[in-house]
């Protein structure tokens, strides 16, 4: 059981990215009425900038 929490708490910043930026880029963008560029869903666009910025910590250490 250890190894596997471990490897949850390894891996943290991308869960909070994928689990909780994701879906509040997404509703934020569709209640502003924003489109995303590039034709991107609101979707795509949010799972690859939540995605790069989840990267970012995970890779850094830090979300700034």
């Amino acid at each position: 059981m250890e190894p596997i929490l471990r490897l949850v708490l390894k891996f943290l910043p991308l869960i909070f990215a994928f689990g909780f930026l994701v879906p509040v880029m997404v509703q934020g963008t569709e209640a502003l009425g924003w489109t995303p560029p590039f034709g991107l869903s609101a979707l795509t666009f949010a799972l690859i900038v939540a995605g790069a910025w989840g990267l970012f910590a995970q890779i850094k250490g830090r979300w700034i």
